[in-house]
């Protein structure tokens, strides 16, 4: 295996303690070299999450854009295929396609000058497949790229 410790980029679309939404760019960075099952190799292996989670894949039609909302509950975006962006309250928008992902968890935020949470939508001629991994444990709040 490589001697260097892998980073792994990822977006997180947060709320700080006023209720405006916020993208920073991240990355997981605390990972370790075992196997996954025994007598497989070693390979890097990031922090697990516990908590109680739905998983579910959904499509965005080709000119998809949903209006101001925030995330239902925290949860990780991962792209598929096609493109699709997100637009922050902060004015910040990102566009992502397949190996980039986001996590959402602007559920905290409070309206200000008709935008609440963010916006998104596809990009391009093809639909955006998104694979969804929603948490069932609460958001947190003021603080970016909590996940290492």
């Amino acid at each position: 295996m490589s001697d260097q410790t892998p980073s792994v980029p990822y977006w997180h679309l947060w709320a700080d303690a006023d209720g405006i939404s916020h993208q920073t760019a991240c990355a997981f960075t605390e990972f370790e070299e075992k196997s996954m099952s025994p007598p497989a190799p070693p390979q890097w292996q990031g922090q697990k999450t516990h908590d109680g989670a739905t998983v579910f894949v959904t499509v965005q039609p080709v000119g998809w854009t949903g209006d101001w909302h925030p995330n239902p509950k925290p949860q990780w975006i991962i792209p598929l295929s096609g493109r699709w962006f997100v637009e922050s309250m902060d004015g910040t928008r990102v566009e992502m396609g397949p190996g980039e992902i986001s996590f959402g968890e602007d559920q905290n935020v409070r309206e200000v000058d008709g935008r609440k949470g963010h916006r998104s939508g596809t990009v391009g001629t093809e639909p955006a497949v998104l694979m969804i991994v929603q948490f069932d444990t609460p958001p947190t709040t003021g603080a970016a790229c909590r996940f290492r």
